[in-house]
């Protein structure tokens, strides 16, 4: 089925203001979707909402929204209502890297609810419409530290655990009714994501984003989750064989060791 049948006529993509956000919602739009675009900076919405008016013949509307205020998510169900929405992203999260005991308690709580309760609550927000098509798509944004426990990046690493193993599940509940889901595995990105988490992370690399969104528009439909890159597949393949003792000692020393190594 042609991409823009199954998964349009519109795309709401989260985090939409830089780094992968900005990728899909290019690459969406090069493929026929309109889009709803939501993430808080508004003044960098705008300009990409623009350029893909510009290229592309699509509509673009934008949301300069935070996901944890208390209406979000009802700001978000009356934002929608008038549109046939057949793919959703959900991509704004953000991590922390360092001892655990070293992070504030608002923060890493703010991480749990955006990495976690927020994509939670917008799959359930968005399947019902699509259940009733039959047809549509959700894209999670996981992590290849979702394959193993993650010393010194703690919390995020349990965060896109949870994402993967969801995503996973929900593309069993959902196949019958024709709705494919999609979780996306990448390592470390060219993005301000690092930034943000205070240091480059350690896994697999850095990859160029626009391939990571590219490989994973491919193989929505065709899997259940997708693992970026063949470094990170190596990677990650050895967790599956020794105890989960053994692979949190070996992520822990590594990520430790990159931890120092860039103070």
């Amino acid at each position: 089925m042609e991409f823009r049948t199954q998964y349009g006529p519109w795309a709401f993509v989260t985090g939409a203001s830089a780094g992968l956000g900005q990728c899909y919602a290019r690459q969406l739009a090069a493929k026929g979707l309109n889009l709803v675009l939501l993430a808080r900076r508004g003044d960098r919405l705008e300009v990409l909402a623009e350029q893909i008016r510009d290229n592309c013949e699509v509509e673009v509307r934008c949301m300069a929204l935070d996901l944890l205020a208390d209406d979000a998510l009802p700001q978000i169900r009356s934002a929608i209502q008038d549109l046939e929405i057949g793919l959703l992203v959900n991509n704004a999260g953000f991590g922390f890297r360092g001892a655990f005991l070293s992070a504030d308690a608002e923060r890493l709580r703010s991480m749990v609810r955006l990495n976690c309760e927020i994509p939670t609550l917008l799959c359930h927000l968005f399947l019902p419409a699509m259940v009733e098509r039959k047809r549509g798509g959700i894209i999670n944004l996981a992590s290849a530290a979702s394959y193993q426990p993650t010393p010194y990046m703690s919390v995020y690493g349990a965060t896109k655990g949870f994402d993967l193993l969801l995503s996973e599940a929900l593309s069993v509940e959902m196949k019958s009714a024709g709705v494919d889901l999609l979780a996306v595995c990448p390592g470390t990105m060219d993005t301000e994501f690092h930034k943000v988490a205070g240091g480059v992370a350690t896994f697999g690399g850095m990859a160029d984003p626009e391939h990571v969104v590219q490989q994973s528009l491919h193989f929505l439909g065709r899997k259940i989750s997708f693992l970026h890159g063949l470094r990170n597949r190596v990677m990650c393949f050895p967790n599956r064989l020794v105890p989960r003792s053994w692979s949190a000692a070996m992520s822990g020393k590594v990520i430790q060791r990159s931890t120092e190594e860039t103070r």
